[in-house]
Order: C-alpha cells, then sequence, then structure tokens
C-alpha cells in the first residue's frame, strides 16, 4: 500500500469528489428543488472550485512538496464536509425562504456547501504528481496516471453514491462516512507521526464526529414534524406529520401526496380523476403514471370495486412508504404496480387502457419525456378507441408561469382529436398564480353521461372555454419545459 499512497489518495479525492457533489443536490433538492436550474449551478460550481483546487494545488507543490502539507488538505476536506448539516440548518434553509432568484440562491448554497471541500479534494492530483515524480522525462506519464486515478475515482464514485450509498445510506451517513475515510487518508499521509500529532488527530476527529451528530439532532429540533428523513435511488423524501390522523409525502420542495381521511382525497385536483367516470363511464382498466403516497389508487380501488387500476411508479421506496404511512393495500387484486419509468412502461406495454391518468412529478416539475409529441403519441396508443388521457399540471393560467399549460396544450391538440382544460380552483386562485390545471385528451369524438352530469357537475363547470396558446408543440428534440 506504501508504495501506492499517491495513486489511492489521488483515486480517494476523485470518488469523494463526485459522492459529495451528489449528496450536495439531495440537501438542496427540499429547499431549491431538482431541477436543470439547480443541477447546472451545482455542477458548475463544483468545476469552478475545483479549477481552483488544481491551481493552487500545483503552486503549492512546486513550493513546498511534502506530503505533511498534502495530509492536511485531506484534513481540510473534512473539516468543511462536517459542517455540511449544520450549513442545511444554518445557512441552506433561510436562504431558500429570502426574495432573491433562484439561480442566485442555488450558486451560493452551492459554494457554501462544497465549494471548499471541492477545492481541496483537487489539489490532491497536482500535489500527487509533485511528490510521485521521478526525473523530468517521466512528468507526463506521471501526470497522465494520476489523472486516470482521480478520474476513475469519479467515477466510481458516481455509480456508488447513485446506486448504494444514497438509498442505502443516507446524506447525513454518507457525511460521516466521507469524513471518516479523510481523516483515514490524512493520518496514513502523516510523516514522523508523535505522540503529540496522534493525541491531537483523535481530538480533532471527535470534534468532526460531534460537529455532525449536532448537525443530525439541530435538524430534528427545527424539524419536528417531518418523522422520515429518507432518500431513494431518485429523490430526498420526507414525510412531514399534519395531525395525528395525515400525513404529507414531501419530495424537493413540494408536498406531492396527502393522506386520505374518511374517502377524502384531501387534494382538489385529484378529483378531476374521476371525470373518466363521465367521459368514459365504462371504463374498466386504468392506468396511472405517477403513484407516489397512492392516494388516489387508494381511492379509487374504495370507489370503484369492479374497475382495476395499473399504477406505475419508478421509485420502489415511494410504494414502501405509501404501504407503510399512508394505507395502501398492496395486496389488492385488482392494482397492479410497476416500477419504472412512465415513458419506458407506455413504449413497451402492449395493454391497452380505456383511460390514463398522469401524474408524475419531481416537486413541481414534470418529467420532460412525458410532455412531448412522441409520448402523447405512445399514450394515445395505449388507449382503446375512444379512451381519454387525464392529466395535472401545475403553472399558472396566464403570465410568466404559463409556458407549461401554453406548450402541453398545444402538443395535446397535436395527438388527440378533442382536448378539454379545467381550473382546478377557479374562482379562488388568480390566473397568474401557480395551480392545478387538468388536460383532457380524447382518443376520438367526446361522449358524455348526462345522467350523471350532477355528480361532476361542478367540476365540468370549471372548464375554460375558448384557451389559447401561442407556443409550438414540444418535441424529443425540443422541449422547454419539464426536467
Amino acid at each position: 500500500m506504501k508504495k501506492y499512497i499517491f495513486e489511492i489518495t489521488t483515486f480517494v479525492s476523485g470518488a469523494l469528489g463526485m459522492i459529495i457533489e451528489l449528496v450536495a443536490a439531495r440537501i438542496l433538492s427540499p429547499y431549491l428543488g431538482n431541477s436543470n436550474l439547480i443541477w447546472t449551478c451545482i455542477i458548475g460550481m463544483m468545476l469552478a472550485f475545483m479549477s481552483l483546487g488544481y491551481y493552487f494545488g500545483g503552486k503549492i507543490a512546486d513550493k513546498n512538496p511534502k506530503r505533511n502539507i498534502m495530509s492536511l488538505f485531506l484534513l481540510n476536506a473534512a473539516i468543511f464536509i462536517s459542517i455540511i448539516p449544520l450549513i442545511e440548518v444554518y445557512v441552506i434553509e433561510p436562504l431558500s425562504k429570502t426574495s432573491l432568484s433562484l439561480p442566485l440562491v442555488a450558486i451560493i448554497c452551492s459554494i457554501i456547501t462544497f465549494g471548499l471541500p471541492s477545492l481541496f479534494l483537487a489539489t490532491v492530483s497536482p500535489y500527487a504528481v509533485k511528490l510521485k515524480e521521478k526525473t523530468v522525462d517521466e512528468i507526463g506519464q506521471v501526470s497522465g496516471k494520476m489523472s486516470s486515478f482521480s478520474t476513475i475515482g469519479s467515477i466510481v464514485g458516481t455509480f456508488l453514491a447513485g446506486f448504494l450509498l444514497i438509498p442505502k445510506m443516507g446524506v447525513k451517513n454518507i457525511i460521516l462516512m466521507c469524513v471518516i475515510i479523510l481523516c483515514l487518508m490524512s493520518f496514513i499521509l502523516y510523516e514522523k507521526k508523535n505522540i503529540k500529532y496522534i493525541i491531537k488527530s483523535v481530538v480533532i476527529f471527535t470534534l468532526l464526529i460531534v460537529v455532525i451528530l449536532i448537525g443530525k439532532e439541530l435538524f430534528k429540533s427545527v424539524h419536528k414534524n417531518i418523522i422520515l428523513d429518507t432518500d431513494s435511488e431518485y429523490s430526498r423524501i420526507w414525510i412531514n406529520k399534519i395531525n395525528d390522523e395525515m400525513y404529507a409525502l414531501q419530495v424537493d420542495t413540494a408536498y406531492e401526496s396527502v393522506s386520505t381521511e374518511n374517502n377524502n382525497l384531501n387534494a382538489q385536483y385529484l378529483e378531476y380523476y374521476d371525470l373518466f367516470d363521465y367521459y368514459k363511464e365504462y371504463s374498466k382498466d386504468i392506468l396511472m403514471i405517477g403513484g407516489a403516497a397512492y392516494t388516489y389508487p387508494s381511492y379509487f380501488l374504495e370507489k370503484y370495486s369492479e374497475k382495476n387500476i395499473d399504477v406505475v411508479e419508478i421509485d420502489p421506496k415511494m410504494t414502501e412508504i405509501a404501504n407503510t404511512y399512508f394505507d395502501l393495500d398492496i395486496e389488492n387484486e385488482r392494482l397492479n404496480i410497476f416500477h419504472e419509468d412512465g415513458r419506458r412502461f407506455l413504449n413497451m406495454s402492449q395493454k391497452k387502457y380505456d383511460c390514463i391518468l398522469i401524474d408524475a412529478f419531481k416537486g413541481l416539475n414534470v418529467p420532460f419525456q412525458l410532455t412531448t409529441i412522441e409520448a402523447l403519441q405512445s399514450v394515445k396508443n395505449s388507449l382503446n378507441e375512444n379512451g381519454i388521457v387525464i392529466t395535472n399540471l401545475v403553472c399558472a393560467l396566464d403570465g410568466k408561469d404559463s409556458e407549461l399549460v401554453k406548450y402541453e396544450y398545444t402538443t395535446y391538440k397535436e395527438v388527440f382529436e378533442n382536448v378539454k382544460i379545467f381550473q382546478v380552483g377557479k374562482g379562488n386562485v388568480n390566473d397568474t398564480d401557480l395551480q392545478n390545471l387538468i388536460l383532457v385528451g380524447f382518443n376520438g369524438e367526446i361522449y358524455e353521461n348526462l345522467g350523471k352530469y350532477e355528480n361532476y357537475q361542478r367540476l365540468i363547470e370549471n372548464e375554460i372555454l375558448n384557451f389559447y396558446s401561442d407556443k409550438p408543440p414540444v418535441t424529443d428534440d425540443l422541449c422547454p419545459v419539464g426536467i
């Protein structure tokens, strides 16, 4: 190991750098979201601080090429990583509530959260090149070798964090793991260890662990209503306790679902999915894309005893949470659950449905792959004759936040013979406010069961007539909406 200590250190630094980047995204997501904008800020700031780290690491290595300096860089990275839980409570959350623009807040939070850890981890590679250098003729070979180890480490760290660490350990435990590894590597690198250094190392290590534990407890004390803070392969998930009987599931900045109470959906927009009973009364097979806490599927199974529902939910952890906290009857024989991406399911499925319900979100953002002409063509191909699709959107009806509904309305009109749009809070919200809007696409003629008109009158009366959109349809090639 001693022979390859610099290669190992470079590899580990590259891996931890990518792990911290993914952890930072999870920490920011409940406060700022997880959109392309947020990822752009995170990646941009990480690259900026890595560049600084490479520059200063190389400069310092030329002046003072000692292993103990490299050891100190790793210890500094551990120190700044250990305070991330405190930064979440004292910096990120307060900043997210200010009136500053989202990109500016994202950049500031990205810098504060992992700017310095990224900088110190990046110093390792040029420092390792200097310490490993034998002769002038070998500089290129050594430099390429260290760059390769750093890149391979980054690849391993990315896959390890995404597929294993984040869904299995959670971000707080990963932070603890990173600090332990960095402290250990720093200790190993340090030359001529004496009893004074060993005692100092133990004290510093203990203090860093205490800081992390304090951060975890502080979060719990500030968010007493959060009874579950967990991570899956796809999201950071919170369960908020509203009262003794009700829970709310939060992903990123938005509530995805609220538990039902006495067969009450507790979310007005979900009632509009019942319009299939008005426009397609004799529907038997229903598909829902986006399960979250399975609020509507649970309600559906209780209300419609002769109908079946298939639910496509990309995140298996959501299904586990729905089963544990939201009373999902996972064993119901009329319920089939598929854990995969909605677009992929539509592309692969041979089954035809009478109605398809779409309620897929990541926070307030829709997955772009479900918004395009090509996606809606797959939806149409999965519908029976005169079948319908009912889609929930969160946006404004007019103004700067109305682009999503305008793009989608045009896109639906391009694919379906008839399209209706409903304003869920009509009369109670301003057109420029973020709100739930419901799009209904008809695979053929519109058939109304007038005998049930009174049952759905208050929903039908919220239709927006003569809706106008000046936006073009969106495609897989050019999709300016969603994530």
